[in-house]
């Protein structure tokens, strides 16, 4: 996804799948290896990642961890200025409007937002779609760029004509 003014628009989607490698570090070479050729492609300036989150194993959340420094390191490698977590919930409230939305009512607003079609056999990678459009979001509203000023204060002063 990439973002032109203050629109976003769909660029490219893809799935790793690392569930035939057995080698726990030769995953996380894979993962660094696909990073770093989307950052070669691309040339992205920001990263917007999934927070990792506990369930009942601690050894997911390690393992989570693991791959997003991977990821994270392959970014930053590549020019990478900044890199932003964004909780699974936060990113489905600001797609959805529900932070306990189904992944697939995920997919649907994401196909009505960006006006693709998305497969549905996909739906983790339509999950980090979603994680880029919520940093778009977040990084684009008025709200965001307050936020650098010195928060809401800041802005109604700058803009009382905001205030109603």
């Amino acid at each position: 996804m990439r973002a032109i003014g203050k629109k976003a628009e769909y660029v490219d989607m893809g799935v790793l799948d690392l569930r035939k490698e057995a080698d726990a570090y030769a995953k996380l070479q894979a993962i660094y290896e696909c990073i770093s050729q989307v950052c070669k492609s691309y040339h992205p300036t920001e990263l917007a990642i999934e927070s990792p989150f506990y369930g009942k194993n601690a050894q997911v959340v390690l393992k989570l961890g693991r791959a997003q420094g991977a990821a994270i390191l392959a970014a930053k490698e590549f020019g990478v200025q900044s890199v932003t977590e964004y909780a699974p919930r936060k990113a489905k409230e600001a797609i959805v409007g529900n932070g306990a939305a189904s992944k697939e009512q995920v997919q649907l607003m994401l196909e009505k937002t960006l006006g693709v079609k998305l497969e549905s056999r996909h739906l983790d990678a339509t999950d980090a779609l979603a994680i880029a459009l919520c940093h778009h979001y977040e990084t684009s509203s008025p709200i965001a760029a307050a936020k650098g000023k010195g928060g809401w204060e800041q802005f109604l002063k700058e803009h009382p004509e905001k205030i109603v």
